[in-house]
């Protein structure tokens, strides 16, 4: 049997073999916490990996994803479907092993990491979505949901100001199955570290409420097993283990330098290392007592079989429960959902309410929140002005994980990346609220979301100008743009209830990523539709006024349909007929055949005006060089909404003038 620090040495092997191959990549990590990978992947952590998926495993999170081929060579080496080839494949167009580790590429990936920081953000909402879901699941009898979370970390995650928000909330939270490794290793790619970064970190993390085991040799297996033991024992309290370890470990010459951080160590150095670990094997050579020594399928078929056992006799104890539990994972809408939103949808036709699309937001939340048991809500601070608090709502609290609220506290950014976690942990829908401006805050947690293709639900309000006298820190103009820009991400602005409804139910459908519900302060005047319209709302774009012969085209989104409808009656009145389109959700109605698009925006009429609230750039696509758009070109300023509008051009007047201006 090979010994442990053989087994380590393994993934020092592969991963500084992985990068001198693909002539790029970050060696030193992989090679400075292989010994604490060791320990914790043989001795302690839950998984199959004959089956990837199932679902009681303990969820495992690379924070520190540059040093992906830690992740890529564990893999490998302890039987999931990640070949030798793949990781002679490393950073190679199309493989499953690319630069930083991708979520949906290899069988074992968790998460997508490499933005630092985001990775222990989602390890907290995949503790706190097993909490949760443990709270609602679990019965004194039976623990069906009883799974750690355990992520690696490093200096460059702490420094950036994600890791404050996310592992303060965890502290408070009390999500004792949390448990994080930081590699203090002194190194980023600058330098030595301790030239910018002095924090006390065990002093940082106690403030928070973690339990702290410090000064751990991360190279001493008996130290680092211990320090799991004692944290696996902690049950009220998160637990950080910092390991002291030395970067590039087992290179003579590189190894606690920034030389080996960022870029492969070179032949000529390769070879020394392999001298000095003992390490005789040529490149992407395992011998079998290593494949052995590392090999977790049968402890993993062992452990899944015992939880399924488990599992058949809470089905007899618990059947409605278990059947509730079978249908969240297998992440299917209750049967009758689709029949009562669609329902609700022709309600709010029927209702013509003059309300903000946030009331209409939160009212469709009190509709299709008792359809959904895991529908999982939160906000960062401001649930009294985005009204994202619904009458089911009940708060998960330090004492209290039986709930289906979340009070996120001023954290936007780690609100957003907690909630890709729980989206990737499953058993839940989950949503998060802010002012849209402060989207900005969040914005590579939201393009992460969209890069994983999770169901996370990003709701925005307080949409424009309109929102008044709190002045251009809280109006937004570009967020817009830099939602609508992101690939995969669908962005709806509504109008008025109905196409509230419509969005919010397109987001609870949609599996295969996320959502951005963009909602107003101020109210909206209702519309009056068809059945027709109703059901072409879901298409992104469609026609709400139309005639036989119209003159001009003119797109509207959100609080400006209404202002666009009064425009076209204007204009009615003079004799000139214009189409009036609202356009919800740009990415599906892009996605529509081209029959509908050319019928709903026909290539033969250019004469197109768009009216947003918002930055004006956005809508050339689809006025072309020859129409117009009323929208902002600039910050907004302090003062009522109304006004607001009137000063930037937001009247029928103007929407007129401009209409005329393409015509002529």
């Amino acid at each position: 049997m090979a010994s442990r620090r053989h087994l380590a040495n393994a993934v020092r092997a592969l991963s500084m073999d992985a990068v001198q191959r693909a002539k790029s990549g970050h060696p030193g990590a992989p090679m400075g916490m292989a010994d604490i990978a060791e320990v914790l992947w043989n001795d302690y952590l839950k998984h199959n990996p004959n089956d990837p998926n199932w679902f009681d495993r303990d969820r495992f999170v690379l924070s520190n994803g540059h040093g992906s081929m830690l992740l890529y060579a564990l893999l490998h080496l302890s039987g999931y479907d990640v070949s030798i080839d793949d990781l002679k494949d490393f950073r190679q167009l199309s493989s499953k092993t690319p630069g930083h580790p991708e979520y949906g590429y290899a069988p074992g990936v968790e998460t997508t990491t490499g933005p630092l920081g985001q990775g222990i953000a989602n390890a907290v909402g995949m503790a706190l979505a097993e909490k949760v879901l443990a709270a609602q699941f679990n019965r004194p009898d039976f623990y069906i949901v009883d799974h750690y979370t355990y992520a690696f970390l490093g200096d460059g995650c702490l420094m950036e100001g994600i890791s404050h928000e996310v592992c303060s909330l965890a502290g408070t939270l009390r999500l004792g199955k949390l448990i994080a490794f930081y590699d203090d290793n002194g190194i980023s790619i600058d330098g030595e570290v301790d030239r910018w970064f002095t924090d006390d970190t065990p002093a940082r993390f106690e403030s928070y409420g973690w339990q702290v085991i410090s000064k751990v040799d991360g190279h001493d297996s008996g130290e680092i097993s211990a320090a799991i033991a004692k944290a696996r024992r902690e049950t009220d309290r998160p637990t950080l283990i910092c390991c002291k370890t030395i970067i590039g470990f087992g290179s003579p010459n590189k190894q606690g330098k920034e030389d080996c951080h960022g870029s492969p160590l070179g032949d000529q150095e390769i070879v020394l290392v392999r001298e000095k670990l003992k390490w005789t094997h040529a490149p992407f050579d395992m011998p079998k007592a290593i494949y052995e020594g590392w090999d977790a399928k049968k402890r993993g078929m062992t452990s899944q079989k015992d939880w399924g056992s488990r599992f058949e006799k809470y089905k007899k104890a618990y059947p409605e429960l278990a059947e509730e539990f079978g249908r969240r994972l297998a992440r299917e809408l209750p049967v009758n959902f689709v029949e009562t939103a669609n329902a609700f949808i022709l309600e709010c036709q029927q209702s013509m309410q003059k309300i903000a699309s946030r009331k209409a937001s939160q009212n469709c939340l009190n509709a299709f929140g008792p359809l959904l048991p895991e529908l999982l809500g939160g906000s960062a601070d401001l649930a009294g002005s985005n009204l994202s608090i619904w009458s089911g709502s009940q708060p998960i609290v330090t004492d209290d994980s039986n709930g289906n609220y979340i009070y996120y506290g001023v954290r936007e950014f780690g609100m957003s990346a907690i909630m890709n976690g729980i989206a990737l942990h499953g058993g839940f829908i989950n949503y998060g609220a802010t002012f849209l401006t402060f989207m900005d805050y969040a914005r590579n947690a939201v393009r992460m979301a969209a890069l994983m293709g999770v169901q996370s639900i990003f709701v925005y309000t307080h949409d424009s100008i309109g929102l008044g006298e709190d002045g251009p820190t809280h109006q937004p103009i570009e967020q817009l743009v830099a939602l609508r820009a992101t690939p995969n991400l669908r962005t709806w602005r509504p109008c008025d209830t109905v196409e509230s409804a419509v969005s919010w139910k397109s987001a609870i459908e949609r599996k295969n990523g996320p959502s951005a519900l963009v909602f107003s302060r101020q109210a909206l005047m209702p519309i009056a539709r068809t059945n027709e319209q109703v059901m072409n709302i879901q298409r992104g774009g469609y026609i709400l006024r139309d005639c036989s012969k119209p003159r001009a085209i003119v797109i509207a989104t959100g609080s400006e349909v209404g202002l666009a409808i009064e425009a076209a009656s204007a204009l009615s009145e003079k004799g000139i007929q214009i189409r009036v389109v609202s356009m919800p959700c740009a990415e599906l109605f892009d996605a529509q055949d081209e029959i509908y698009r050319e019928n709903v925006l026909p290539s033969t009429q250019r004469a197109r005006v768009a009216v947003e609230a918002l930055h004006a750039d956005y809508w050339r696509k689809y006025v072309g060089l020859d129409g117009r758009v009323v929208g902002m070109r600039s910050y907004g300023q302090s003062a009522p909404g109304d006004e607001l509008m009137q000063t930037f051009g937001f009247t029928i007047d103007n929407v007129v003038r401009t209409v005329l201006e393409v015509i002529d």
